[in-house]
């Protein structure tokens, strides 16, 4: 049977994939700058004999070719990795510091090249090409997948369907969640600065007092999600960073403000930009000051196309057993994956990678995230078997 091929293959790589796994974690390299990475995930596929071409700087494509048919499907895998001290004591400890692979993204591009070696040897098993993408710069705007579409990733050849796993410490290692349709929000990063006048905090009508400005603002801009949103659709509006560079008596000249809004309607997102802007200028005239409000925009929100969802579950399912396929809700976090799930007939999976009893528990990007890297067992084998059970034979 093919799954008792791809389980028995899988077990082979296990251990190559969790030294590769390893060597990436005490690797890592920040987004667009992921050079040895990249360089090592082309030694790899030139060892498997897979043909390459290098996109996006960092970013590089490989092509399988199985038995003659206009079949594609594109296999998405990110490689950068996030600011952070690791705080682990385990042998593949980030030898980069203040880098580390805080987000899996080393699971994720050691499992693409353990899904590919067993796809490469099973070529025959299957009808049509395999795409595979290993894309640089998730974690930073503009993101990799947006660079590399621009360049042609989803061209010559076109994917009838693009799959992308993430891990999840959430989920217990062995188990894999999915969501069909609206998955994860979109994401935009909000900078204001709110100008007053500043001076002495006992003389205050002689002043324009920027933080009084901006504590009305915060509140205010609240509003438009509680009053102006739908609410049968999430958005959120956070504010995480405030910079008043006063004192307990001096009211300073400017407020300076970051935040992150997100949704999963598109629409809705170009109202919020513009209701929020009018507002926050709105507030700051009306109580004599001024404000520059500066919205970056960033990732779309993030569908799995109902119909491939249903059959990637199904085949999980016979793969994995009911038991170990989780359905999940809505996450309003953002992933640059959208893109491609915008551009194309796509699908984003969750793999479980917690061991309670273990001590594996952190999320991801806390200094001590880690995986029970049993889970890489199953990264590299159920993504082949989704792959060669979407092409057919």
């Amino acid at each position: 049977m093919l799954i008792d091929k791809i389980k028995s293959l899988a077990s082979e790589i296990h251990e190559e994939v969790t030294v590769n796994r390893r060597h990436l974690h005490a690797h890592p390299e920040l987004s667009f700058e992921e050079y040895n990475t990249s360089a090592f995930v082309k030694i790899q596929l030139t060892k498997m004999g897979i043909p390459f071409k290098e996109m996006a700087n960092t970013g590089v494509v490989g092509l399988i070719e199985g038995k003659k048919s206009d079949k594609v499907i594109a296999l998405r895998a990110d490689m950068d990795a996030l600011p952070i001290v690791e705080a682990n004591d385990v042998t593949y400890k980030s030898k980069n510091q203040g880098v580390m692979h805080a987000c899996g993204h080393d699971v994720h591009t050691s499992s693409l090249l353990g899904t590919a070696s067993i796809l490469n040897q099973l070529k025959d098993e299957f009808a049509g090409t395999v795409k595979l993408i290993f894309q640089p710069a998730e974690e930073r705007l503009p993101g990799g997948a947006n660079l590399m579409i621009k360049e042609g990733v989803l061209e010559n050849p076109t994917p009838n369907a693009v799959l992308g796993q993430h891990v999840m410490p959430l989920i217990d290692a062995g188990k894999i969640g999915i969501r069909p349709g609206k998955y994860m929000a979109s994401t935009d990063e909000l900078y204001v600065t709110i100008k007053g006048k500043g001076g002495h905090g006992a003389q205050p009508q002689q002043n324009i007092d920027p933080v009084v400005i901006m504590a009305h603002m915060i509140t205010a801009l609240q509003t438009i999600i509680s009053r102006s949103a739908d609410p049968r659709s999430p958005s959120v509006l956070s504010f995480g960073k405030v910079i008043a560079n006063g004192a307990t008596n001096v009211i300073p000249n400017e407020v300076y403000l970051e935040g992150t809004f997100r949704t999963l309607n598109e629409k809705w997102r170009a109202e919020a930009h513009l209701k929020m802007k009018k507002m926050a200028e709105s507030i700051a005239e009306g109580m004599g000051g001024s404000c520059d409000f500066r919205i970056e925009k960033g990732y779309p929100f993030l569908v799995n196309e109902e119909q491939l969802t249903a059959r990637v579950k199904a085949n999980a399912i016979e793969y994995l057993g009911v038991e170990n396929v989780l359905d999940l809700d809505i996450w309003m976090a953002a992933e640059d994956f959208a893109y491609f799930s915008q551009a194309a007939d796509a699908c984003f999976y969750r793999l479980g990678t917690r061991n309670e009893a273990r001590g594996i528990t952190s999320s991801v990007h806390t200094p001590t995230f880690d995986i029970d890297e049993n889970a890489l067992g199953i990264s590299t084998g159920l993504m082949a078997y989704m792959t060669i059970k979407e092409l057919g034979n």
